[in-house]
C-alpha cells in the first residue's frame, strides 16, 4: 500500500488527501491550527465570515469533482430581485449597467488575449481606454490585486469572463465554505485519513512522498528553497454586520479603481442573526497604500450602496491579505512559470500559487490532484525523467 504525507488541512491539502485514498494510499494529513479549511475557514459565531469574498465557481473542474462525491451540500441560491441590486461605480455615480465600451470586452467571438501582453494595453485596442479600465477594474473581484491592468492580458481576460458570464458561475455554499470543507473532511475521515490537527511540521519525513499543501511562503520556509515565490495582491478586507435596510445593494463593484462589496445574506440569510445583514468586502491596495486608505475607500462605495450604513451597524472587522489571495501572472508568464509543482525527492507543492491552471481555488484542486497524480506514480521518488504532467498534457 502507498503511504502519503499532507502538509495542510486546507483545500488543497482536502482534496490531495481523498484523491490519494481513493486510489488506495494511506494517507496522514498534518494541520497547524486546531481547524481544518485554511483559507476556507468559516468563523464561528453568530457571524459566519470567510476570509473575504468566497464563492464557488461552477465552470471549472473541481465543481464536477465535488458534485461527484456529493461534497458541495446546500447552496444559497441569489434571489432575481437581489440579483437586480448589482451596482456599478463609474465616475463617482452609482449605476445599474456597464459603460457601453466595456461591453465590448465581453462579447461573444472576442479573440484569445495574449499572454506577453499587459491587459490594458491590449483591451484599449479593442474598448478604449476608459473601457478598457472599467473592464480591469470590474475583473479585480476575481483577482484581489491592485492594477489588474498592468497583469497578463491572457490571465486577466479569462477572470473577466468568467465574472461576467451569464448565468453566474458564482455559488455560495450555505453556511460559509465551512460546510464543505466539514463535509470533504468527513469523507476524508471515511476514506480512512488520518488527520493530525495541531501539529506543525518543521522538518519533512522521508519515509513517504510528501504533498506540502500550504501558503508559498510556508512552503519557501518549510524547504528551504528561495526559489518558490510569485506575486500574488495585498488587499483589505472589511466586514459589517448591519440592521436590515430595505433597498440595500447586493454589491457594489467600483470601475473607478479595483474594490467589491458584497452583502452575503442576500443569499444566505443564515450568515447573520435575524434582523441584520452581513456585507463584506475587499479593497486592493497598492505597495505605498495602507489599511486605512482601503478602509476609506470601502466607506465611499457603502455610502453609495448602503446609505445609514453607519448607524446600522451592529458589528465590525478589518484586516489585510497580504499574499494570500492567488497567484497573478505578469505580462509574458502564464501559470506554467509559477513554482512546479514537483520540487524532486518525492516532494510535491499544492495551493493557489503553484503551477497548475484554473480561477481562485480551482488552482489549489489541480495542483492537489497533480501533486497526487505524480507521488502515487513514483511513491518516495521524484518524477521519472522524461514523465510529464497530466495537466500539461490536457492543457497543452
Amino acid at each position: 500500500m502507498h503511504r502519503i504525507t499532507v502538509i495542510g488541512g486546507g483545500l488543497a491539502g482536502l482534496t490531495a488527501a481523498i484523491s490519494a485514498a481513493e486510489a488506495g494510499a494511506k494517507v496522514t494529513v498534518y494541520e497547524a491550527h486546531h481547524t481544518l479549511g485554511g483559507r476556507a475557514r468559516t468563523a464561528e459565531g453568530p457571524y459566519r465570515t470567510n476570509d473575504g469574498p468566497h464563492a464557488l465557481y461552477n465552470g471549472g473542474p473541481h465543481w464536477a469533482w465535488l458534485r461527484r462525491r456529493d461534497l458541495i451540500g446546500p447552496l444559497g441560491p441569489l434571489p432575481p430581485l437581489e440579483a437586480t441590486r448589482l451596482r456599478l461605480r463609474y465616475q463617482g455615480a452609482l449605476r445599474r449597467t456597464p459603460p457601453f465600451a466595456m461591453l465590448k470586452l465581453l462579447r461573444r467571438g472576442l479573440p484569445q488575449a495574449p499572454v506577453d501582453v499587459d491587459f490594458l494595453t491590449w483591451a484599449t485596442g479593442i474598448a478604449g481606454e476608459e473601457g478598457a479600465r472599467a473592464a480591469a477594474h470590474y475583473s479585480a473581484v476575481a483577482l484581489f490585486h491592485h492594477d489588474p491592468g498592468a497583469l497578463s492580458a491572457a490571465f486577466v481576460q479569462e477572470r473577466l469572463r468568467r465574472a461576467t458570464k451569464l448565468p453566474p458561475e458564482a455559488h455560495y455554499p450555505r453556511g460559509g465554505w465551512a460546510s464543505v470543507v466539514d463535509r470533504m473532511a468527513a469523507h476524508a475521515w471515511n476514506l480512512g485519513v488520518r488527520v493530525e490537527t495541531l501539529s506543525r511540521v518543521d522538518t519533512l519525513p522521508t519515509d513517504t512522498p510528501v504533498v506540502v499543501a500550504t501558503s508559498l511562503d510556508a512552503a519557501r520556509r518549510l524547504l528551504g528553497d528561495d526559489s518558490l515565490t510569485w506575486p500574488s495582491g495585498r488587499t483589505a478586507l472589511i466586514d459589517l454586520a448591519v440592521r436590515t435596510r430595505r433597498g440595500d445593494a447586493f454589491a457594489v463593484s467600483d470601475l473607478d479603481a479595483p474594490g467589491w462589496i458584497e452583502r452575503f445574506t442576500a443569499q444566505d440569510r443564515t450568515l447573520a442573526p435575524a434582523g441584520e445583514q452581513l456585507i463584506q468586502g475587499q479593497i486592493p491596495l497598492a505597495p505605498h497604500e495602507s489599511r486605512a486608505d482601503g478602509v476609506a475607500r470601502a466607506e465611499e462605495l457603502l455610502d453609495l450602496g448602503f446609505p445609514g450604513w453607519r448607524e446600522r451597524v451592529t458589528w465590525r472587522r478589518e484586516a489585510v491579505a497580504s499574499g494570500r489571495t492567488g497567484a497573478v501572472d505578469p505580462p509574458g508568464t502564464s501559470w506554467r512559470d509559477r513554482p512546479a509543482i514537483d520540487r524532486g525527492n518525492g516532494v510535491y507543492l499544492a495551493g493557489d500559487q503553484v503551477a497548475a491552471p484554473g480561477v481562485l481555488s480551482e488552482v489549489s484542486f489541480t495542483s492537489a490532484l497533480t501533486a497526487v497524480t505524480l507521488a502515487l506514480a513514483q511513491p518516495g521518488l521524484g518524477r521519472r525523467r522524461g514523465h510529464r504532467d497530466p495537466l500539461d498534457l490536457k492543457q497543452a
